[in-house]
């Protein structure tokens, strides 16, 4: 039988409960100061989701552990030890700083460049203005500028382009031009209708014998120097036509069958050409077709003047194309007319008027020289 516990004394019971209660504080403090530090560790590993709590182990007065609720908000303690890691800033943040360093927000940003972009409209509108106005001081009065005898591109290289496109507009020279306005380029308006020292002709032909090949006369149209038209008669075929060639000469039987005698027309025609400078394109084929004969001297062909092949690059230009290029209008862009064919070559011919009667002068001096 096992001998009894020997009886404590009140003293030591009184010590030892001391001793306990000291133990119990001091866990006590450690249980306060744990949540601190281990909270901050539990709260960027685990974080709390808000609306719940959790339950701290605390002590009471009597060293019994209890249980008490503790809410998301940190005690003074906890604060100190654990402040709150702040947001990294964004970049657009970070970027969004004007000039002198202060911060602006997205939307402030988006305001300044609109604007920015309202006050260089604005400058650009100003600017635009301003060039506007001196250009207009600088342009050319059609009061200022004669152009008789000049080719609007020796105009252009001059004076400009300005004093260009008003002597283009005054001879109806602008492009996408109608019938009216290509007549207007090629008619002097309010001009003499009677003859000139200078005329103009054209013939327009039909197609006889076998084939069609060979051609006779079926209208003459002659133009004095300003491109009023003196002389237009259809011709009365001399021979049976094979080929009315319509879609070029423009030529319909009911023309020629009531048209005039062909030594009637040619006599007529001889009678105006007669001493006076002849212009055309391609003439030999016009005197041909007529039977007649013209002095060389008083001939101004453009197809074979120099300058003219030189301009264009062709030694045997078109009359369309000389047109197009040098007096920068059409014609003859469906059935021909003979009296726009002669209008257009006088025209072509009184643009380099004063240079070609020159270089005629001077080269009849060079023959008298020689002999």
């Amino acid at each position: 039988m096992a001998a009894a516990a020997p009886p404590r004394s009140p003293g030591q019971f009184s010590s030892n409960w001391k001793a306990l209660q000291e133990l119990l504080k001091q866990k006590a403090n450690s249980s306060k100061e744990c949540p601190s530090t281990c909270q901050t560790y539990t709260k960027k590993k685990h974080p709390l989701k808000a609306g719940k709590s959790q339950e701290v182990p605390a002590v009471n007065g009597n060293g019994n552990v209890v249980k008490a609720k503790s809410t998301n908000k940190t005690d003074s303690g906890s604060a100190k030890d654990s402040p709150p890691s702040a947001k990294p800033k964004s970049k657009k943040v970070a970027m969004d700083k004007n000039v002198n360093g202060t911060k602006s927000d997205g939307k402030s940003c988006k305001e300044k460049k609109k604007n920015g972009n309202i006050l260089k409209e604005k400058d650009d509108i100003k600017h635009k203005r301003r060039k506007a106005e001196e250009h207009a001081e600088q342009q050319p009065k059609e009061a200022e500028i004669w152009f008789d005898d000049v080719d609007p591109k020796d105009i252009e290289a001059a004076i400009g382009p300005e004093a260009a496109k008003i002597a283009r507009r005054n001879l109806g020279l602008e492009t996408g031009q109608s019938k009216q306005s290509v007549e207007q380029v090629l008619v002097k308006e309010k001009a003499s209708e009677g003859l000139t020292r200078a005329v103009a002709m054209d013939c327009e032909m039909v197609g006889v014998g076998p084939k069609g090949e060979d051609s006779i006369v079926a209208r003459v149209s002659l133009v004095n120097q300003f491109g009023k038209c003196i002389y237009d008669k259809y011709v009365k075929p001399t021979e049976e036509v094979t080929d009315y060639r319509t879609a070029v000469s423009g030529i319909r039987p009911e023309n020629i069958n009531t048209g005039e005698d062909f030594k009637t027309v040619q006599k007529e025609v001889a009678d105006i050409l007669n001493g006076r400078i002849l212009v055309g394109h391609a003439l030999r084929n016009d005197l041909k077709v007529l039977f007649l004969d013209h002095p060389q001297k008083k001939i101004r062909d453009t197809q074979r003047y120099k300058p003219f092949r030189q301009r264009v690059k062709n030694g045997r230009p078109s009359l369309k194309l000389l047109c197009e290029r040098l007096l920068n209008v059409q014609v003859q862009t469906s059935e021909h007319c003979s009296i726009q064919d002669a209008q257009a070559a006088m025209r072509l011919y009184t643009l380099e008027k004063k240079k070609w009667e020159a270089a005629v002068k001077n080269k009849s001096k060079n023959k008298n020289c020689k002999t």
